[in-house]
C-alpha cells in the first residue's frame, strides 16, 4: 500500500519553463535591440546628411534668394558708387563669392550704335563694365575697371548670354499679363557652375515699352538702363559646420567626381552634392568604425537600460512569485504539523480520560485510592484540554483584537511570588530563582502578564534536560521601562531559528519538540507582549541556553 505524501504541491516544471523562457527573451530583446540600434545609426548616417548640407548652404541660399534680387530695387540706375558699396557688402558677408562684375547696360533703338547686342530695331549694349574682388577677408573691394568699348572675351560670354535671353523674352511676352516665376527665373537669372548672373527685373510699363523699341520704327531715339551682374562663386571658401558631430568624423567639400583613394574597409562614408552654382562639388562626409561604434553604444545603453528594468520587474515577480510558493509551502507544513499536533494534544487527554472511564466503569468496587488516583487523572487531562482551548481562543482573539484589556496597578514583587510557587507546585524539579528590583507598580492586564509568565516558564521546562532544569527570572526598572528576563540552562536554539520562534506554528526541531508542542507559545507571548504595548526579544547560545527579554513601559 503506497502512502500518501501529505506535502505542499509545487509545478517546478512550469516554473523553470517560465524562468527559461525570461532568460531566452531576455537574450533576444538584448540582440534585436542591439541589431535595431546599429540598423538606426547606419540609416541616420545616410539620411542627416541633408541636415548638414542644408545647414551649410543656409548663407549661399540667404545670397541666393535675398540679396541679389536687391538690384531689381535700383530699376537699372545702379551706378558705380552704388554697385561698389553693395559689392563691397556682398563680399564682405559671403566669402565664397570671389568676384563681381557689375554690366550697366543700356537698350536703345538708335541705329548708331555699333556694339552690343541687337535684336531688330532693339540694341542692348554695355556702358561700362566694372569688376569688384577682395584682396582680404577685413580689405576694401579693389578697383573697378571701365569698359567703354568691345568687351574683351572673358567679359562678352555672360553679357551675350543674358542680352539674348532677355531680346528672346522681350520678342514674345505678352506685356498685358504679369511676370510669372518660371518666367523671371529662366529669363532674369543664369545660374551655372561656380558663376551667377542677374538683371534686375523691369516693370510691366517697361518692358512694353521695349517691345515697342524692337517692333517700332515710328519713335524718336530712346536710351533706357538696365543692370546686369555677374557673381563668381567658388565653393571651398563656404564655411562649413558639422551638424551631426555624433554621426560624422570629418566633413569636407570635395569635386563632384572626386573618389576617395583610402580603401579601408572600417571607413564609412556618404556624399550629397551641392546645388545650382555650387553643382561642381559635393560635401564628403566620413566616419571611422570605431568612431560609429562609440554612438551606436551610447544609444544602446539606454536602450539596454530599458530592457534591463523590464526584466528585472519580470525577475522581482518571479522572486515575489517564489516567495509566495516558499510562504505557501512553509505555512502548509505549519499549519499541517499544527492539526497533527492538536490532534495529539487532544488525542492524548481524551484517550487517558476514556481509559479511566472504562476502568471505573468496569470496576465492582473502587478503593478509596483509587477514587482518588482515577479523579485526579480526570481533573490534570480536563485541565489540559481546558488549557489548550483556552490559548486558541485567547490567541484568536487578541490576533482580531476582539479582547479587552483589563489593566490594573500591579505589585511584581507578590506578582512573581505567586506565580513562583504556583510553578513550584507545578513543576517540582525545576529550580527557579527570581529576583525584583523595581520601586514603581506596572499598569498591566495580570491575566495576560500571569500567560506570558506561564508560557516562558513551560518553555523553559520543556527544552531543559531533565538534570539540569534551571530558570532565572530578573525584573528591573531602567528609566522608564520595566524590563524582564527569562533566561535558562536548556538546549539553546540555533542563531537561523531566532528570527522564526515567534512565528504562528512554528517549530524548532529537536529531540524536545517532538510531541506535545503545537507551535503556538511563544508567537502567543509576543502578541500578548505586544497587545500591552511591550516589546519582546531572544538570545541563545546552543547548548548553554536561552534568555527572553521583555519590556513594558512605565505609564
Amino acid at each position: 500500500m503506497t502512502q500518501q505524501r501529505n506535502t505542499y504541491r509545487v509545478n517546478y516544471l512550469l516554473v523553470s519553463a517560465f524562468i527559461v523562457v525570461v532568460i531566452a527573451s531576455f537574450v533576444l530583446a538584448t540582440f534585436l535591440a542591439r541589431d535595431l540600434t546599429v540598423t538606426y545609426v547606419e540609416n541616420e548616417f545616410a539620411s542627416r546628411k541633408v541636415e548638414v548640407l542644408e545647414y551649410n548652404i543656409d548663407p549661399f541660399n540667404n545670397f541666393f534668394h535675398n540679396r541679389i534680387p536687391e538690384i531689381s530695387f535700383y530699376q537699372g540706375y545702379l551706378d558705380s558708387a552704388g554697385v561698389s558699396a553693395y559689392a563691397d557688402s556682398i563680399l564682405r558677408a559671403y566669402p565664397f563669392v570671389e568676384r563681381i562684375v557689375f554690366y550697366d547696360v543700356s537698350l536703345s533703338n538708335s541705329e548708331h550704335i555699333d556694339y552690343g547686342f541687337s535684336a531688330n530695331n532693339l540694341v542692348v549694349y554695355p556702358k561700362g563694365v566694372y569688376q569688384f574682388s577682395a584682396h582680404g577677408a577685413h580689405e576694401d573691394p579693389s578697383s573697378a575697371t571701365d569698359q567703354n568699348s568691345q568687351l574683351p572675351l572673358s567679359l562678352s560670354d555672360d553679357f551675350n548670354n543674358m542680352a539674348v535671353k532677355f531680346a528672346a523674352f522681350i520678342e514674345r511676352v505678352d506685356t498685358a499679363k504679369a511676370l510669372l516665376e518660371d518666367d523671371i527665373f529662366k529669363v532674369f537669372y543664369s545660374v551655372t557652375p561656380g558663376k551667377i548672373s542677374y538683371m534686375n527685373i523691369p516693370r510691366r510699363d517697361d518692358l512694353k515699352t521695349y517691345k515697342e523699341l524692337m517692333y517700332g520704327h515710328h519713335i524718336h531715339n530712346a536710351v533706357y538702363e538696365q543692370d546686369v551682374l555677374t557673381f563668381f562663386i567658388n565653393p571651398n571658401k563656404l564655411s562649413l559646420t558639422n551638424t551631426v558631430p555624433e554621426l560624422y568624423q570629418h566633413i569636407a567639400i570635395q569635386p563632384l567626381v572626386y573618389e576617395s583613394i583610402d580603401t579601408d574597409p572600417d571607413l564609412f562614408t556618404t556624399e550629397t552634392p551641392l546645388p545650382g552654382a555650387l553643382a561642381d562639388y559635393k560635401i564628403y562626409l566620413s566616419s571611422s568604425r570605431p568612431f560609429l561604434q562609440s554612438e551606436i553604444n551610447r544609444r544602446f545603453l539606454p536602450v539596454m537600460a530599458g530592457v534591463m528594468t523590464i526584466y528585472l520587474l519580470l525577475a522581482v515577480i518571479a522572486y515575489l512569485i517564489y516567495r509566495n510558493l516558499y510562504v505557501n509551502k512553509r505555512m502548509f507544513k505549519l499549519q499541517y504539523d499544527f492539526v497533527n499536533n492538536l490532534t495529539h494534544e487532544f488525542k492524548t487527554p481524551v484517550s487517558v480520560i476514556k481509559i479511566a472511564g472504562n476502568n471505573i466503569h468496569s470496576a465492582k468496587q473502587l478503593s478509596d485510592n483509587e477514587r482518588r488516583h482515577y479523579g485526579k487523572i480526570l481533573d490534570e487531562e480536563a485541565d489540559k484540554l481546558n488549557n489548550l482551548m483556552n490559548t486558541l481562543l485567547s490567541f484568536t482573539q487578541i490576533e482580531n483584537k476582539s479582547i479587552k484589556m483589563k489593566r490594573e496597578e500591579v505589585d511584581l514583587h507578590e506578582f512573581c511570588n505567586k506565580v513562583l510557587a504556583a510553578s513550584e507546585i507545578k513543576y517540582r524539579d525545576l529550580q527557579i530563582q527570581c529576583i525584583v528590583e523595581v520601586k514603581k507598580a506596572l499598569y498591566v492586564d495580570p491575566v495576560l502578564l500571569g500567560s506570558i509568565f506561564q508560557n516562558l516558564i513551560d518553555n523553559a521546562y520543556k527544552y531543559s534536560k531533565p538534570d539540569n532544569k534551571v530558570l532565572d527570572i530578573k525584573v528591573t526598572q531602567a528609566k522608564k521601562q520595566v524590563i524582564m528576563h527569562f533566561s535558562d540552562q536548556g538546549i539553546g536554539i540555533e542563531k537561523k531559528e531566532l528570527v522564526h520562534i515567534f512565528k504562528k506554528f512554528y517549530r524548532v526541531q529537536n529531540q524536545y519538540n517532538q510531541q506535545g508542542s503545537v507551535g503556538l507559545g511563544l508567537a502567543f507571548c509576543k502578541e500578548l507582549v505586544n497587545f500591552m504595548g511591550g516589546d519582546i526579544s531572544v538570545d541563545s547560545e546552543l547548548g548553554r541556553g536561552t534568555t527572553f527579554s521583555i519590556v513594558f513601559p512605565l505609564d
